[in-house]
C-alpha cells in the first residue's frame, strides 16, 4: 500500500509540474501587454518600458519562470498588477462564497445522484428509470446559465420566494447564507446529478446482473443488503470516478454560476483578472485549482484501493 501511495504521489507531482509550465507559457505567449494596459492609451514608450521593468516582464521567459516558481514555493504568489495587493489576500477574500457553493453543490449532487441511480437500477424500466432518462437529457443539454436564469425568473422574480442575486457571509447567519445559495446550487447541481445518476445506474445494473447477486437473492437476502452491502460496493469504482470528474467540471461551472448570480467568489475574480490581463491572479488561481483537482484525483485513486484491493498492485 505504501508503494502504491508513493507511485501515485510522484505522478501527481509530475502532473503539477506540467500544469505549471503550461499555465506560465499560455499566459505569457497570449497577445496583449499588461504594462500597456496599466499605463493607458496615452502612455509613452518610456512609461510602458518602466512598468515592464518593474513587473519583471523584460526578463527572458526562463528567468521569469524560475523566479515565479521560486516565489510560489516560498508562499509568495505575487502582487496583483491592478489591485496592487497580494494575490493570496485577494483570493482569501473570495474563498468563502466559492467553497460554500462548491460544497453544497457536491453534497446535493452526490446524495441525489447516487440515490436516484440506485433506485433506477433497482427498478429498471419502471417509472423512476424513465424519469431519470428524461431528467438526464435535460441536465446534459441545457447550459448552466439558462437554468440559472429560469430559476431566477420563477423563484425570485415571479414568486419572490428567494433572492435574485448576491451572497451573504455565513457570519451574518446560517439562514441568509443558505437562502442566497439555494438557486445557484440548484442551477449548478442539475448536470452533476444527471451525470452521477446515469453512471450509478449503469454500474449498478452491471453488478445486479452478476451470478452472485442472483445467489444472494435466492438465499433470501433483503433488498437493502443486496443493494448496499453487495451491489453498491462492487459498483463503487465507476461511481467514485464520476464524482472525481465532476470536480473538474465544477471549476468551470462555478465561474459561470457566480457570474449569473453575482456572487463575489473566485470565479468572478478570475473573470476580472482575465479582462485586465492580471497575470499573477490568473496564474495563482489556475495553479491552486489545478492542485486541488490533482489532490482530489489522488484521493479518489487511493479510495479505489480501499474498495478493490486488487488496484493496489
Amino acid at each position: 500500500m505504501a508503494a502504491y501511495i508513493l507511485r501515485r504521489s510522484i505522478s501527481a507531482i509530475a502532473v503539477m509540474a506540467m500544469v505549471g509550465i503550461v499555465v506560465f507559457l499560455l499566459l505569457r505567449l497570449a497577445p496583449g501587454d499588461p504594462a500597456a494596459m496599466m499605463a493607458g492609451e496615452a502612455a509613452s514608450a518610456e512609461m510602458i518600458g518602466s512598468i515592464r521593468e518593474k513587473l519583471g516582464l523584460n526578463a527572458s521567459l526562463p528567468v521569469q519562470f524560475v523566479h515565479w516558481v521560486r516565489d510560489m514555493l516560498g508562499g509568495d504568489f505575487g502582487t496583483s498588477i491592478f489591485a496592487g495587493r497580494p494575490v493570496l489576500e485577494l483570493i482569501s477574500q473570495r474563498l468563502e462564497p466559492t467553497i460554500s457553493l462548491s460544497i453544497l453543490t457536491m453534497i446535493l449532487s452526490v446524495t441525489v445522484g447516487v440515490s436516484f441511480g440506485i433506485l433506477a437500477a433497482w427498478r429498471a424500466g419502471g417509472l423512476v428509470d424513465r424519469v431519470l432518462a428524461a431528467f438526464s437529457a435535460l441536465g446534459f443539454s441545457v447550459p448552466v446559465f439558462v437554468i440559472g436564469y429560469f430559476l431566477i425568473y420563477f423563484f425570485a422574480i415571479r414568486t419572490h420566494w428567494l433572492p435574485v442575486q448576491g451572497y451573504r457571509p455565513i457570519e451574518e447567519g446560517p439562514r441568509p447564507w443558505f437562502v442566497h445559495l439555494v438557486l445557484p446550487t440548484l442551477a449548478l447541481s442539475l448536470a452533476y446529478i444527471a451525470f452521477i445518476a446515469r453512471v450509478t445506474r449503469a454500474s449498478m445494473l452491471e453488478v445486479l446482473s452478476e451470478d452472485y447477486m442472483r445467489t444472494a437473492a435466492a438465499k433470501g437476502a433483503s433488498s437493502y443488503a443486496m443493494l448496499f452491502h453487495h451491489a453498491l460496493k462492487n459498483a463503487g469504482v465507476p461511481i467514485l470516478t464520476v464524482i472525481g470528474i465532476s470536480f473538474a467540471y465544477l471549476i468551470g461551472g462555478v465561474v459561470l454560476t457566480e457570474t449569473v448570480f453575482n456572487i463575489p467568489g473566485i470565479g468572478r475574480l478570475v473573470v476580472d483578472a482575465i479582462n485586465n490581463r492580471d497575470y499573477p491572479i490568473i496564474q495563482s488561481v489556475l495553479i491552486l485549482t489545478s492542485g486541488l483537482y490533482v489532490l482530489i484525483n489522488l484521493a479518489v485513486d487511493l479510495a479505489y484501493s480501499l474498495i478493490d484491493p486488487r488496484i493496489r498492485y
